[in-house]
Protein backbone atom coordinates (compact mmCIF):
# COMPACT_ATOMS: atom_id res chain seq x y z
CA UNK A 1 0.00 0.00 0.00
CA UNK A 2 1.55 3.16 -1.09
CA UNK A 3 0.92 6.12 2.26
CA UNK A 4 2.84 8.63 0.15
CA UNK A 5 -0.27 10.34 -0.41
CA UNK A 6 -2.15 10.13 3.13
CA UNK A 7 -2.59 12.54 5.39
CA UNK A 8 -0.15 11.12 7.60
CA UNK A 9 2.71 11.09 5.10
CA UNK A 10 2.37 14.71 4.07
CA UNK A 11 2.55 15.76 7.50
CA UNK A 12 5.81 13.78 8.31
CA UNK A 13 7.33 15.16 5.07
CA UNK A 14 5.66 18.66 6.68
CA UNK A 15 7.54 17.93 10.11
CA UNK A 16 10.49 17.07 8.12
CA UNK A 17 11.36 19.67 6.08
CA UNK A 18 9.69 22.55 9.11
CA UNK A 19 12.71 20.87 11.14
CA UNK A 20 15.53 21.37 8.74
CA UNK A 21 14.46 24.76 8.08
CA UNK A 22 14.91 25.80 11.89
CA UNK A 23 18.02 23.73 12.69
CA UNK A 24 16.92 20.71 13.92
CA UNK A 25 17.93 18.35 11.54
CA UNK A 26 19.30 14.95 12.90
CA UNK A 27 20.81 13.16 10.21
CA UNK A 28 23.88 15.24 9.79
CA UNK A 29 24.55 14.72 13.31
CA UNK A 30 23.62 18.45 14.39
CA UNK A 31 21.43 19.66 17.08
CA UNK A 32 21.22 22.88 15.36
CA UNK A 33 22.34 25.18 12.39
CA UNK A 34 26.26 25.74 13.21
CA UNK A 35 27.19 28.68 11.19
CA UNK A 36 30.14 28.37 8.77
CA UNK A 37 32.34 30.64 10.25
CA UNK A 38 31.85 28.71 14.03
CA UNK A 39 34.65 26.20 13.13
CA UNK A 40 34.30 23.26 16.11
CA UNK A 41 37.55 22.71 17.44
CA UNK A 42 39.10 20.43 20.35
CA UNK A 43 39.96 22.99 22.67
CA UNK A 44 36.65 23.69 24.35
CA UNK A 45 35.01 25.97 21.54
CA UNK A 46 33.17 23.11 20.50
CA UNK A 47 31.02 22.95 23.37
CA UNK A 48 30.39 26.53 23.73
CA UNK A 49 29.36 26.51 20.46
CA UNK A 50 26.90 23.36 20.19
CA UNK A 51 26.00 24.93 23.66
CA UNK A 52 24.67 28.57 21.90
CA UNK A 53 23.72 26.15 19.06
CA UNK A 54 20.90 24.16 21.72
CA UNK A 55 20.36 27.62 23.47
CA UNK A 56 19.65 29.63 19.84
CA UNK A 57 17.23 26.21 19.17
CA UNK A 58 15.24 26.76 22.39
CA UNK A 59 14.79 30.86 21.60
CA UNK A 60 13.43 29.76 18.44
CA UNK A 61 10.90 27.20 19.97
CA UNK A 62 10.32 30.13 22.44
CA UNK A 63 9.21 32.60 19.42
CA UNK A 64 7.34 29.58 17.72
CA UNK A 65 5.13 29.01 20.88
CA UNK A 66 4.57 32.71 21.57
CA UNK A 67 3.31 32.91 17.75
CA UNK A 68 0.83 30.42 18.32
CA UNK A 69 -0.16 31.73 21.47
CA UNK A 70 -0.46 35.08 20.03
CA UNK A 71 -2.56 33.90 16.72
CA UNK A 72 -4.95 31.46 19.01
CA UNK A 73 -5.69 34.78 21.08
CA UNK A 74 -6.29 36.62 17.81
CA UNK A 75 -8.79 33.90 16.70
CA UNK A 76 -10.48 33.47 19.95
CA UNK A 77 -11.11 37.76 19.90
CA UNK A 78 -12.42 37.51 16.28
CA UNK A 79 -9.32 40.10 15.06
CA UNK A 80 -8.63 37.29 12.60
CA UNK A 81 -10.44 34.53 10.59
CA UNK A 82 -7.55 33.11 9.00
CA UNK A 83 -7.40 29.40 10.31
CA UNK A 84 -4.68 29.00 7.66
CA UNK A 85 -2.15 31.07 9.59
CA UNK A 86 -3.40 29.45 13.11
CA UNK A 87 -2.81 25.78 11.96
CA UNK A 88 1.06 26.99 10.38
CA UNK A 89 1.78 28.86 13.79
CA UNK A 90 0.10 26.10 15.95
CA UNK A 91 1.92 23.03 13.69
CA UNK A 92 5.28 24.77 13.90
CA UNK A 93 4.84 25.46 17.92
CA UNK A 94 4.28 21.69 17.79
CA UNK A 95 7.22 20.44 15.74
CA UNK A 96 9.61 22.64 17.16
CA UNK A 97 8.97 21.62 20.70
CA UNK A 98 8.53 17.74 19.49
CA UNK A 99 12.17 17.89 18.44
CA UNK A 100 13.32 20.00 21.15
CA UNK A 101 11.94 17.64 24.15
CA UNK A 102 13.22 14.42 21.59
CA UNK A 103 17.09 16.64 21.82
CA UNK A 104 16.39 17.19 25.80
CA UNK A 105 15.44 13.09 26.18
CA UNK A 106 18.77 11.97 23.94
CA UNK A 107 20.97 14.43 26.38
CA UNK A 108 19.52 13.38 29.41
CA UNK A 109 19.98 9.74 28.44
CA UNK A 110 23.57 10.66 27.29
CA UNK A 111 24.31 12.13 30.82
CA UNK A 112 23.01 9.20 32.76
CA UNK A 113 24.55 6.78 30.41
CA UNK A 114 27.63 8.63 30.94
CA UNK A 115 27.11 8.58 34.81
CA UNK A 116 26.33 4.48 35.06
CA UNK A 117 29.83 4.58 33.54
CA UNK A 118 32.52 2.76 35.80
CA UNK A 119 35.76 4.26 36.12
Amino acid sequence: MDISGTLAAMNAVNITRDATNIGLNSSYGQVGKIRKEEELTADGTMFSSLLNTAIDNIKTTNQYLSDAENEEIKFALGETENTHDLMIALNKASTALQYTVAIRDKVLEAYKEIMNMQI
